[in-house]
Order: C-alpha cells, then structure tokens, then sequence
C-alpha cells in the first residue's frame, strides 16, 4: 500500500455516527448512573436528619421529664397560693398530653431572676400555618405560677407528627396507667411515676400511608412530693 494511498483512507461518514452514537449511550449511562446516586444520597441524608430530629425531641422529653417534680408545700388558703406544682397526664384521641414541673430550667442570662423550677407540656396540636399538619409542641415557663398548665411560650419540636402515646409505670402497683393526676385526691395525690413510656408516631419518609414508631422511657427519681417539714411519703 502506497504512503499516498495511506494518508487517504479516514473515517467513513457510518464509522463516525456509530462512534458518536456509543459515545452518547455511554454518557447517557453515566449521567443516569450518577443522577440516581445523588437522588439516593439526598434520600438517605433527608431519612438521616428527620430521624435525628426525631431522636433529639425524645431525648429531651426523656431528660426533662425525669426531673419532674411536685411539692406538698403550700398555702392552706387558696387565695393566697400563688404556686402550684402538678404532674398532669391526659390521655386523648390523636396524641397525649402531659402537663408538669421540673428542675430543667436552663439560665440563659447571668443574674436572672430564675431557678432551675419551670413549668413544661408536651402536646400534639396543629401546625400554626397549615391545619392539615400536626406537630410535637413543647410549651414552656421559666417560672411557676398558679397555674401548672397555661402560660409561658410553645415551640414545635418536630413537625409532621400522627400521634403521641404516654404510659405511666405506678410504683405501688407495678401497672402501666395511661392518666396521672397528682392534683386529684381520686387519682395520684402527691406521687409521681417510676417510670413515662414515650411513644412518638411519624409518617414513613418515603412510602405514603405507611408511619414509623420512635420510643424511649424516662426514669423519674423523685416517686413522692417534696415536703420540707416532714417527709414522710
């Protein structure tokens, strides 16, 4: 074959098209390929991060709910008390409510007027902006007043939310209760639970109709209301 004949002889007009043709089926592969990896990975980080808001919600109820408290001091006048304590479970259709005092209150600012005593609820409401929505709410006052259930501020712990259960281990009894009321002679006067069975229901991030159940338990400590005269429980 001649060096003329040689320099001559090329791609044909079919080679290039089929040539281009594998190239662009390669790089449609590719780009699919990658495509799904990143549409996997927002979908994994998504799962991750509801998850994690989930948990942390739990933990903190875990850990505020185990420094409930309720006292036995108090005015023998009712016009005169001006603080009450109260550990207050209800039991309701679409997600449980508790009510309660605690040792959990965090200073935020230096020579505050404040102990470490507030006032704390966990409900599940409606979404303030879309009523079709239900969330974990955390209402919450920084001082005790009179009234153990109202007042203070409500922040959303977790949005999304289908329901709330709250169980009460009675440590006389050894029997779950899904009530408590220590603010009733009829009910629980004056001691708390041993333990609160937290169980929160979320909907499946990703399969529709479906929920997923977190749950936790809170150990509370002190079984009995404070009384600095004479503890006798």
């Amino acid at each position: 074959m001649s060096a003329r004949h040689h320099r001559r002889r090329g791609l044909t007009l079919v080679e290039a098209m089929v040539a281009i043709a594998i190239l662009s089926g390669i790089t449609v592969l590719i780009w699919g390929g990658l495509s799904q990896t990143s549409r996997n990975k927002e979908r994994v980080e998504a799962d991750l991060e509801r998850n994690h808001i989930v948990t942390a919600a739990l933990a903190r109820m875990q850990r505020e709910i185990s420094m409930a408290f309720v006292s036995a001091q108090m005015n023998p006048s009712p016009a005169l008390v001006t603080v009450r304590t109260a550990f207050v479970g209800t039991d309701r259709s679409g997600g449980d409510r508790l009510d309660f005092t605690s040792f959990s209150l965090r200073r935020l600012y230096r020579d505050a007027h404040e102990s470490d005593q507030n006032e704390l609820s966990y409900f599940v409401t409606r979404h303030p902006n879309d009523s079709r929505r239900r969330v974990l709410a955390r209402r919450e006052q920084r001082r005790i007043d009179d009234d153990p259930r109202r007042g203070g501020t409500v922040q959303i712990l977790v949005e999304d939310v289908v329901d709330l259960q709250l169980e009460y281990l009675d440590p006389l009894t050894n029997n779950w209760v899904r009530t408590w009321d220590t603010t009733q002679l009829s009910a629980q006067p004056n001691r708390l639970p041993a333990q609160v069975k937290i169980a929160l229901t979320v909907p499946h991030s990703r399969q529709r109709g479906r929920t997923v159940t977190f749950g936790t338990r809170a150990d509370l400590p002190i079984r009995f209301a404070l009384n600095h005269a004479i503890y006798n429980p």
